[in-house]
C-alpha cells in the first residue's frame, strides 16, 4: 500500500489552499490592470495631445453602435426626439389679421381666434399669447417702433423695418422691383430728380436740397417740395431719364430705407441719398451710391456728381452692378423679402416653440455626439434662412472648423438637389447655374439679421466655432445662400 502524504490532498487546509493559487491570482490582476490602462489609452490617447478646448468636452461620450452602425446613423437615431407638437396637424395660431402668402414651410394660419392663439398683433392677449407689433413707420415719427421701447411696452415679437428687429418688414423685394432693368439714355438736362412732398421732415433733407441748388446743381422737383415740374408721372419712368435720384428720406434711421432708394436703382440712375446712415449695406455696389451724411458733406457730393456726369466711364463705373449683378451681400439682404414676412413670423414663433420643449428630459439626454476610433462625431442642425426644417450635419473632432461645416454643409444640400427659397423670385440674369449653391453666412439660429449679414461672424484663427459647438450640444443653425 503506497504511503499518502496527508498535507497534499488535504482540503479542510485553507492556509496550503490559498498559497497554492496565490502566483495565479496575482498573474490575473496584472493582466486586468494592463488591460485597462491599455483601454484607458486608446480611448483618451487624443486628449492628451489637443489644445485646451477638446479637453474640456463635458457630458458621456458614447462609442459607435453595434456591428457595421457608423457614428453618423446611431446619432441619427438616438438623437431623433419627437417633440409634442406637429404643425401640419397643430398649425401656428395668429390673430388679428387674413392670411396674404402663398405658401410657407411650416403650418400656419391667421384669422380671427379668441382663445388659443399662439400670437396675436397688439398688446390686447390671453395668457399664453405672443403680442406682436408690426410696423414700417420710422421711430423717429412712431416712437413705440423703436426696440427697446416696444420690449419695455410689453410687446413679445417686433416686426419693423429695423434689422434687429424679430422679423424685419422692408421696403426691398425682387418681387416688388425690377432692379436689373435695363439703363436707358439720360436725355434730361437737369442733373437730378426729385420726388419730395413732406415738406414738414425733422431732418435735413431739404436743407440739403437748396445747398444743392444753390451749387448750381440743376434739379426738377416733381414733388410740393420746391416744385418746379407737374408732379404726375411716373416716377420710375421719369427718373430713368436722369444720371442722378435724390433719394431723400424724412427721417435719418439705420435701416429705414424706403421705396425711393430702391425705385432709383430700377430706374438705372445713381441714388443720392439723405437717411439710413449705413445706406452702404443697401447698396448693390461700393460705388453705386453718393451719401450725404450731414450737411457738411453736401458739398463734396456736389464734386462728386459733377465730376460722374462729365465723365462717362466713371458714371458708368456707378453702374457697372447692373451689368456684372449685385454684390452678394446686396443679393443676401434682398433675398430675405424672398419669403414674406408673415411666413418668417411663422417660422420665428414655431422656433421659439421647439426651443421651448428642447428644454425637457427628453432633449437633455440626446447625445448629439459619439466616438469613432480616437475621433469623435458631432451631430449639429442646418436650415436654409427662410425654411423651417432642419438637415443633419455631421462634423469630426479632427476638422472643427466653420470651414468644414461650410464644406459639409454644401455636400449636404447638393446631395439633395435642394433648390434654394429665392431661385422663382430673384431676376433670371442673377440666379446662377441652379446646380450650383455658393455659401454667403451660417451663423446660429436665433440671431437678428443684423447680426447674421453684417456684425456676427466665427473669428479666424481661433476657436470661436468649436467652442460653440462643444456648448452646444446638437447646435443649430442656419445657411443663406447667394
Amino acid at each position: 500500500m503506497d504511503s499518502v502524504n496527508p498535507n497534499l490532498h488535504n482540503s479542510d487546509n485553507p492556509k496550503m489552499k490559498f498559497t497554492n493559487y496565490l502566483p495565479l491570482l496575482l498573474t490575473l490582476l496584472c493582466l486586468a490592470e494592463i488591460g485597462f490602462l491599455f483601454r484607458l489609452e486608446s480611448n483618451h490617447n487624443y486628449s492628451f495631445f489637443t489644445d485646451p478646448i477638446d479637453q474640456k468636452i463635458s457630458g458621456l461620450v458614447h462609442n459607435c453602435g453595434g456591428a457595421g452602425e457608423s457614428c453618423e446613423e446611431w446619432l441619427e437615431r438616438e438623437d431623433n426626439v419627437a417633440y409634442s407638437r406637429d404643425f401640419v396637424k397643430q398649425p401656428v395660431l395668429i390673430a388679428g389679421r387674413e392670411e396674404d402668402w402663398k405658401s410657407c414651410s411650416v403650418g400656419c394660419k391667421f384669422g380671427v381666434y379668441k382663445k388659443n392663439a399662439d400670437a396675436a398683433f397688439g398688446l390686447h392677449k390671453e395668457n399664453g399669447t405672443a403680442g406682436i407689433l408690426r410696423s414700417m413707420e420710422s421711430a423717429h415719427y412712431f416712437p413705440k417702433n423703436e426696440i427697446s421701447v416696444a420690449r419695455r411696452a410689453g410687446y413679445d415679437i417686433i416686426m419693423t423695418t429695423s434689422l434687429s428687429s424679430d422679423v424685419p418688414v422692408g421696403y426691398f423685394s425682387w418681387a416688388e422691383y425690377d432692379i436689373m432693368a435695363p439703363v436707358v439714355p439720360k436725355t434730361e438736362k437737369a442733373l437730378a430728380a426729385a420726388f419730395i412732398s413732406n415738406c414738414a421732415a425733422r431732418n435735413f433733407r431739404l436743407q440739403a436740397l437748396k445747398m444743392l441748388e444753390n451749387s448750381n446743381v440743376k434739379i426738377d422737383s416733381y414733388g410740393r417740395c420746391h416744385g418746379n415740374r407737374n408732379g404726375k408721372v411716373d416716377k420710375v419712368e421719369t427718373l430713368k431719364r436722369y444720371k442722378f435720384g435724390l433719394a431723400f428720406e424724412n427721417a435719418n434711421e439705420e435701416d429705414y430705407v424706403t421705396e425711393k432708394f430702391f425705385q432709383s436703382l430700377v430706374a438705372g440712375t445713381v441714388p443720392v441719398v439723405v437717411g439710413a446712415p449705413n445706406i452702404q449695406d443697401f447698396a448693390p455696389s461700393p460705388s453705386s451710391v453718393l451719401h450725404i451724411k450731414e450737411l457738411a458733406s453736401v458739398e463734396p457730393v456736389v464734386k462728386m456728381m459733377k465730376h460722374l456726369a462729365e465723365n462717362l466711364t466713371a458714371y458708368n463705373e456707378s453702374l457697372r452692378w447692373k451689368y456684372d449683378g449685385p454684390s452678394d451681400s446686396f443679393k443676401a439682404l434682398v433675398d430675405l423679402a424672398a419669403v414674406h414676412s408673415s411666413c418668417r413670423l411663422c417660422i420665428f414663433i414655431a422656433t421659439r416653440i421647439y426651443e421651448k420643449e428642447e428644454k425637457r428630459p427628453e432633449f437633455s439626454k440626446r447625445p448629439c455626439k459619439c466616438r469613432t476610433g480616437s475621433e469623435i462625431v458631432y451631430h449639429v442642425y442646418v436650415r436654409e434662412r427662410g425654411r423651417f426644417d432642419m438637415e443633419s450635419i455631421f462634423l469630426r473632432s479632427g476638422n472643427l472648423s466653420i470651414e468644414a461645416l461650410e464644406s459639409a454643409v454644401l455636400s449636404k444640400f447638393k446631395s439633395r438637389k435642394h433648390e434654394t427659397i429665392w431661385r422663382t423670385e430673384r431676376p433670371e440674369s442673377i440666379r446662377g447655374d441652379e446646380k450650383e449653391l455658393k455659401v454667403y453666412r451660417i451663423y446660429p439660429v436665433g440671431m437678428t439679421q443684423r447680426q447674421a449679414l453684417y456684425k456676427f461672424s466665427f473669428k479666424a484663427n481661433n476657436n470661436s466655432f468649436k467652442s460653440h459647438i462643444i456648448s452646444n450640444p446638437c447646435a443649430k443653425f442656419e445657411v443663406i445662400f447667394v
